[in-house]
């Protein structure tokens, strides 16, 4: 038995019709709203094939029928169309970004929020470190806490912040630091943060009166200067409790929790984290949790650099045309405003 194009447009109808409205769908309904010159009984038949070749689903409280994940795979593959977002859509889109920013964090966020407010689902965005805005020093302070101990402070050009506890001489007052950060910052800022514990090195040679406190900088520099790590931003979580496929509690807090856990979210996004865009259905997610699920995920390079992947997780009955045009046009303006930041 083959998909023949009665079939394609029934299936098409009943996937359609269910993403609206989580009802099963039965015969009448394709007949009355999507195939009016088809009689219920001729419906009902293509169905009970359809049913067969895995594509449909009959739960037990109901005749009428949902989609399978197989259903879903195929309507992605071969029966979605992109549809263009209107005017007023790209607005409200446009209306959260604030070109001057500058952080990757920041942009994230407001990516994320974009991404959750115009799709109703949660959303997930990964943002990877860059040679070119992750690595150099834009601010160094000593920050009193008590006598005899400190806080070395080193932020990056995107706000990545490097947190360093020091046990100093007691004898060195706020003044005396805040004297020493002045310094420090016309030395380090500007410079790549690999380069912070060689530049240290330097200006203990060359600055006795103060060698005993860079090389205690030296110390406790040396082990926060490893590669950062790609982080993660979550919004909108609370939107899935609006579906009824989390009105169990459980099963919402399973899921809750994944978005909570950045592990499980970088495996989430990882997974697609080479293609344009990545589609996955239920079981191919690839987490118990998120086994009724699709994940959406679009990835976004500043040069040769990919700079984030961003994501949309909600039902496997998700409306996924929108979601791409959403994920595309919030990807460009994400990457747009980093290339913009660079420059």
């Amino acid at each position: 038995m083959e998909l023949d194009e009665r079939k394609f447009r029934i299936l098409q109808a009943i996937i359609d019709d269910y993403i609206l409205t989580a009802i099963p769908v039965g015969s009448r309904t394709i007949s009355r709203k999507y195939e009016q010159k088809l009689s219920s009984a001729t419906i009902r038949n293509e169905m009970s094939d359809l049913e067969e070749l895995g594509y449909l689903d009959s739960p037990h409280t109901s005749a009428g029928r949902i989609p399978s994940n197989k259903a879903y795979r195929l309507y992605v593959d071969r029966l979605m169309r992109q549809v263009p977002l209107s005017v007023e859509e790209t607005q409200r889109l446009h209306g959260h970004f604030d070109r001057r920013m500058k952080q990757v964090h920041a942009v994230a966020q407001r990516a994320a929020q974009a991404l959750s407010n115009a799709t109703s689902y949660a959303s997930v965005i990964m943002t990877r470190p860059t040679q070119s805005t992750v690595l150099r020093v834009k601010h160094v302070q000593l920050v009193h806490i008590s006598p005899g101990v400190a806080l070395l402070l080193l932020i990056t050009g995107n706000g990545l912040v490097k947190e360093t506890l020091l046990h100093l001489s007691a004898d060195l007052d706020i003044d005396d630091l805040y004297r020493i950060s002045r310094i420090l910052s016309e030395r380090l800022v500007g410079c790549k943060l690999e380069d912070v514990p060689t530049a240290l090195a330097q200006m203990a040679g060359d600055w006795h009166e103060q060698s005993a406190l860079l090389t205690d900088l030296l110390e406790g520099v040396r082990d926060q200067m490893d590669v950062p790590q790609p982080e993660v931003v979550v919004g909108g979580g609370a939107n899935l409790l609006r579906y009824p496929e989390y009105s169990d509690v459980e099963k919402a807090r399973e899921l809750l929790a994944v978005l909570e856990t950045k592990d499980k979210l970088l495996r989430l996004l990882e997974q697609g984290s080479e293609l344009e865009f990545s589609i996955r259905i239920g079981p191919e997610t690839g987490l118990p949790e998120t086994a009724d699920c699709s994940v959406v995920t679009g990835t976004y390079r500043v040069g040769n650099d990919t700079i984030g992947t961003i994501g949309v997780i909600g039902p496997t009955r998700m409306q996924y045309q929108k979601v791409i045009s959403v994920l595309d046009y919030v990807g460009r303006t994400f990457a747009q405003i980093l290339r913009d930041s660079e420059r």
